[in-house]
């Protein structure tokens, strides 16, 4: 077994802020989608919530991508529970249950330490196994906000994406700003305090990532969109060098203009790879729309069609796939 998917769950109160997140029909219940994610890669629907895994607008997870690849490929898939409301019911490697804090009123993870030490335990666990490689995914709703203000902290002027064609980036700056006023600091004050600017400013994801990857020592594809630069940008900070890393995203966030991914990725110096997905023949307008700026990534998509793609199938059959799925989907919803 050379690769092995990592798909980590992860909370954070931000996610309830009214506009920031479109992950999930309503703010509310963005908690419970990384649960849902979860369940849905192992089964035909959630198990925790009796929901299709679509948007009110037929907007599907990006759940159905590395489903469809894991299919495909059939590579292996573990479960972390990196701090939720809930845990999935699906087998998991429970690291926490603190979810991240509205880091406007307070420093949004007092616990990253315990989360980090725990991680780490799972990553060195990891490395004394045949794995050559871990891609690691994320469920986090919120944290593209979260994953900002990381970046600011560290000295980064970068924007991060959105699963809605229409990027909040304005109300994420007001938020970002409220809580830099809240802990007294400035853009880049943090750059040599990497820990800090987790702790006042990040999430539970953010951090069960960044402890696997200081345990596992081999090759790590980092599989999301501009969170995922968040965590390249911590691990730079922490004296990691970035050699072994790689960041697995698709084209869908390389070419969202309302967001800076090359540009940061260069400037952190880590490399990228996007996954050539394209549903513009798709006959669901909920797939379609993904060429139109929605969703773009999540759940590892283009970690997942990365693995798959190396397995031997083309995009082309990820999407077709990605079809089928979205076709079953389709005829539950429309069952009585």
């Amino acid at each position: 077994m050379e690769s092995l998917f990592l798909l980590v769950l992860g909370n954070t109160e931000i996610s309830t802020v009214p506009g920031i997140s479109v992950a999930g029909a309503t703010p509310e219940l963005t908690r419970l989608t990384p649960v849902a994610d979860a369940e849905y890669l192992f089964h035909e629907k959630p198990l925790t919530i009796d929901v299709i895994p679509v948007t009110p607008e037929g907007h599907p997870t990006p759940a159905i991508i590395t489903k469809a690849a894991k299919e495909l490929a059939n590579f292996p898939v573990l479960v972390v529970r990196g701090g939720t409301y809930l845990a999935p019911l699906v087998p998991h490697v429970h690291i926490s249950d603190a979810v991240g804090r509205d880091f406007r009123k307070e420093p949004a993870l007092p616990e990253f330490g315990e989360i980090i030490k725990r991680a780490k335990l799972l990553g060195e666990e990891l490395n004394k196994t045949p794995i050559k490689e871990l891609v690691i995914g994320e469920s986090t709703p919120g944290g593209t906000t979260t994953a900002q203000a990381v970046l600011w902290a560290l000295g980064y002027d970068a924007k991060t994406s959105s699963t809605s064609p229409e990027n909040p980036q304005s109300l994420k700056e007001k938020v970002i700003s409220e809580a830099f006023k809240r802990a007294g600091i400035e853009k880049g004050q943090l750059k040599d305090n990497p820990f800090e600017a987790l702790r006042q400013f990040g999430d539970p994801m953010l951090a069960t990532v960044i402890g696997i990857s200081l345990g596992f020592r081999k090759n790590v594809a980092l599989a999301g969109g501009t969170q995922m630069l968040a965590l390249s940008a911590l691990l730079k900070a922490l004296g990691e060098s970035l050699d072994r890393f790689m960041i697995a995203t698709t084209k869908w966030v390389v070419n969202d203009r309302s967001a800076t991914f090359l540009e940061t990725a260069r400037e952190i110096g880590v490399v990228t790879y996007a996954a050539d997905l394209d549903f513009s023949e798709s006959e669901f307008k909920g797939l379609k729309d993904y060429e139109r700026g929605y969703v773009k990534e999540g759940v590892g998509a283009g970690g997942a069609t990365w693995l798959a793609v190396k397995a031997g199938f083309s995009p082309e059959e990820v999407s077709k796939k990605v079809e089928e799925l979205y076709g079953r989907l389709m005829e539950m919803k429309s069952s009585p």
